[in-house]
């Protein structure tokens, strides 16, 4: 009886690449690189806002995040976001009405993603992994909506990178109390309980209720950092 012999395959050749060749799919994660740090680099301080693709306009978390984009410009902040739908283009729309800085960091997937109208500025992406890069390189805080995995996912990286100091400790301002309640109470009653996390880790995000909470609270450690101050005039 013949025996089958299993091959091992790179999972991304079978999506039929332009190469497949390791060498040259470097060349491409290079030049994404450096095409995105030129433009974010001269988009002045950002605020990155994470958040569902799928809030539908009219409901009250579009609202809060189109009010959360409007106070980020009125307070000197441009908005940056994943550049699509839902909580994305409800903060792109707010920071916009306002005449700010409004970032979209597209990423090319089959469903759900195209750029919402509402952008002075827009970089597509290929790689989920460089756009993560771009989200907290250039972000002075991070704010986040109610949202699925990829939200969780930007969320938990967020907070991972912060505890092991791999990036600034900048405020992390979580949105909407009766949506991540639960989550946050796992984090107490299993993760510090088990011994899986200090229950000093709990200090690196805020939950808020609101926008101007979310806003109050980025101007509060920003002033304490001395990263921003009154000019009498």
């Amino acid at each position: 009886m013949e025996k089958e012999k299993i091959i091992l395959k790179d999972p991304e050749a079978l999506f039929n690449d332009f190469t497949k060749e390791d060498p040259w799919r470097i060349f491409r994660i290079m030049a994404e690189f450096v095409e995105s740090f030129e433009t974010m680099s001269t988009q002045g301080p950002l605020v990155t806002v994470f958040g569902s693709a799928r809030t539908k306009p009219g409901h009250a978390e579009y609202a809060e995040a189109e009010k959360m984009g409007r106070l980020l410009v009125e307070n000197g902040y441009g908005v940056l976001t994943g550049g699509g739908a839902g909580i994305m283009e409800a903060t792109n729309k707010g920071a916009h009405s306002a005449g700010g800085t409004s970032v979209g960091l597209n990423i090319k997937l089959p469903m759900e993603q195209s750029a919402n109208p509402y952008l002075t500025a827009e970089v597509d992406f290929r790689y989920f992994f460089i756009r993560k890069v771009n989200f907290l390189k250039y972000a002075l805080a991070v704010v986040v909506f109610p949202g699925g995995f990829g939200t969780l996912d930007e969320m938990m990286e967020t907070l991972t990178l912060i505890q092991t100091n791999k990036i600034n400790r900048i405020p992390l301002v979580v949105v909407g109390k009766k949506f991540w309640t639960p989550l946050l109470e796992w984090f107490e009653t299993t993760l510090v309980e088990d011994k899986k996390i200090n229950s000093f880790d709990l200090n690196y995000f805020k939950l808020v209720d609101s926008s101007e909470e979310a806003m109050n609270h980025i101007l509060e450690v920003h002033r304490k950092d001395g990263l921003i101050h009154t000019v009498k005039k």
